[in-house]
Protein backbone atom coordinates (compact mmCIF):
# COMPACT_ATOMS: atom_id res chain seq x y z
CA UNK A 1 0.00 0.00 0.00
CA UNK A 2 1.37 3.55 -0.85
CA UNK A 3 0.79 6.70 0.91
CA UNK A 4 -0.94 9.47 -1.02
CA UNK A 5 2.20 11.58 -0.51
CA UNK A 6 4.44 9.43 -2.44
CA UNK A 7 1.78 8.82 -5.29
CA UNK A 8 1.85 12.27 -5.32
CA UNK A 9 5.22 12.31 -5.82
CA UNK A 10 4.88 9.18 -8.43
CA UNK A 11 1.94 11.47 -10.50
CA UNK A 12 2.59 11.60 -14.30
CA UNK A 13 -0.02 13.42 -15.97
CA UNK A 14 -1.33 11.74 -19.61
CA UNK A 15 -0.02 13.20 -22.20
CA UNK A 16 0.38 11.60 -25.63
CA UNK A 17 2.33 12.60 -28.71
CA UNK A 18 1.50 13.68 -31.81
CA UNK A 19 2.15 12.01 -35.10
CA UNK A 20 3.41 14.61 -36.32
CA UNK A 21 6.78 14.30 -34.35
CA UNK A 22 7.66 10.88 -35.88
CA UNK A 23 10.04 11.24 -38.52
CA UNK A 24 9.54 8.82 -40.77
CA UNK A 25 6.05 6.28 -40.12
CA UNK A 26 5.08 3.24 -41.52
CA UNK A 27 1.51 3.01 -43.47
CA UNK A 28 1.09 -0.82 -41.59
CA UNK A 29 1.14 0.82 -37.52
CA UNK A 30 -1.57 -0.85 -35.97
CA UNK A 31 -4.19 2.30 -35.03
CA UNK A 32 -6.15 1.75 -31.89
CA UNK A 33 -8.45 3.79 -30.04
CA UNK A 34 -7.37 5.00 -26.68
CA UNK A 35 -9.70 6.79 -24.09
CA UNK A 36 -8.65 9.51 -21.98
CA UNK A 37 -10.38 12.56 -20.03
CA UNK A 38 -10.37 15.88 -20.27
CA UNK A 39 -9.27 18.89 -17.78
CA UNK A 40 -13.08 18.45 -17.29
CA UNK A 41 -13.22 15.14 -16.10
CA UNK A 42 -15.32 14.29 -19.48
CA UNK A 43 -13.75 11.02 -21.38
CA UNK A 44 -13.10 11.67 -25.00
CA UNK A 45 -10.92 8.73 -27.45
CA UNK A 46 -8.36 9.96 -29.88
CA UNK A 47 -6.83 7.51 -32.19
CA UNK A 48 -3.21 6.54 -31.68
CA UNK A 49 -0.25 4.15 -32.72
CA UNK A 50 2.67 2.78 -30.72
CA UNK A 51 5.88 3.09 -31.58
CA UNK A 52 8.96 1.89 -29.75
CA UNK A 53 6.55 2.15 -26.90
CA UNK A 54 5.43 5.17 -27.35
CA UNK A 55 1.55 5.97 -28.32
CA UNK A 56 1.13 9.15 -30.92
CA UNK A 57 -2.02 10.78 -31.82
CA UNK A 58 -3.09 10.05 -34.88
CA UNK A 59 -5.84 12.64 -36.38
CA UNK A 60 -8.79 11.69 -38.34
CA UNK A 61 -7.46 14.78 -41.03
CA UNK A 62 -3.99 12.38 -41.28
CA UNK A 63 -6.21 9.58 -41.70
CA UNK A 64 -8.17 11.09 -44.51
CA UNK A 65 -5.09 12.76 -46.76
CA UNK A 66 -3.45 9.47 -46.12
CA UNK A 67 -6.37 7.60 -47.73
CA UNK A 68 -6.17 9.91 -51.04
CA UNK A 69 -2.45 9.39 -51.20
CA UNK A 70 -2.61 5.78 -51.09
CA UNK A 71 -5.67 5.45 -53.86
CA UNK A 72 -3.07 7.17 -56.19
CA UNK A 73 0.27 5.37 -54.60
CA UNK A 74 -0.74 1.87 -53.15
CA UNK A 75 2.36 0.76 -52.75
CA UNK A 76 4.01 3.37 -50.59
CA UNK A 77 5.42 2.16 -47.11
CA UNK A 78 6.32 5.26 -45.07
CA UNK A 79 5.42 9.07 -45.05
CA UNK A 80 5.63 11.94 -42.32
CA UNK A 81 3.06 14.63 -40.97
CA UNK A 82 3.90 18.25 -40.75
CA UNK A 83 1.73 19.99 -38.32
CA UNK A 84 1.51 24.18 -38.83
CA UNK A 85 -0.49 26.03 -36.12
CA UNK A 86 -2.33 25.33 -32.91
CA UNK A 87 -5.39 25.07 -30.64
CA UNK A 88 -8.26 25.01 -33.54
CA UNK A 89 -5.95 26.91 -36.17
CA UNK A 90 -4.06 23.17 -36.49
CA UNK A 91 -3.62 21.62 -39.83
CA UNK A 92 -1.83 18.75 -40.67
CA UNK A 93 0.09 17.90 -44.39
CA UNK A 94 1.21 14.01 -45.12
CA UNK A 95 3.90 13.90 -47.28
CA UNK A 96 4.38 10.23 -48.83
CA UNK A 97 7.90 9.37 -48.25
CA UNK A 98 8.55 5.96 -50.08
Amino acid sequence: MTTIKEQAKEYQPQQIKNISEVEVVPVDLEVVDNDFTDSEGKPFTVKVVNIDGEDYRVPISVLKSLKAILEEKKDLKTFKVVKTGEGMNTSYTVIPLG
